[in-house]
């Protein structure tokens, strides 16, 4: 099992950023794939981002390409996604988790973060 702590979360206006981190312990961190996931009010969790072991491929969802940038900091144990121009759709709590090689996500989900973005 990988556990996964969640944070950086916040209430903002339409138009910031925000930058997630993701802390994981329990498993080698660097032997995975890992990966963001949101679920807003009312909807089923989707995935959004994910970067390889290296930190050298990374996969986004078309809605967020070109404003999340997802990195790893493998030695910390961490991932991290910064998010810029944020917009009220952005509005969903934020899990990370490692993936399957189907980008399925392979342990039990964490907390979450809350990511607000007021119009």
């Amino acid at each position: 099992q990988m556990q996964l702590v969640e944070s950086g979360g916040g209430l903002v206006q339409a138009g910031d950023s925000l930058r997630l981190s993701c802390a994981a312990s329990g498993r080698t961190f660097s032997d995975y794939t890992v990966g963001w996931f949101r679920q807003a009010p009312g909807k089923e969790r989707e995935f959004v981002a994910a970067i390889d072991w290296s930190g050298e491929n990374t996969f986004y969802t078309d809605s967020v390409r070109g404003r999340f940038f997802i990195s790893r900091d493998n030695a910390k144990n961490t991932l991290y996604l910064q998010m810029i121009n944020l917009k009220p759709e952005d509005t969903a709590v934020y899990y990370c988790n490692a993936l399957t090689s189907t980008t399925q996500p392979k342990y039990d989900w964490g907390q979450g973060t809350q990511v607000t973005v007021s119009s």
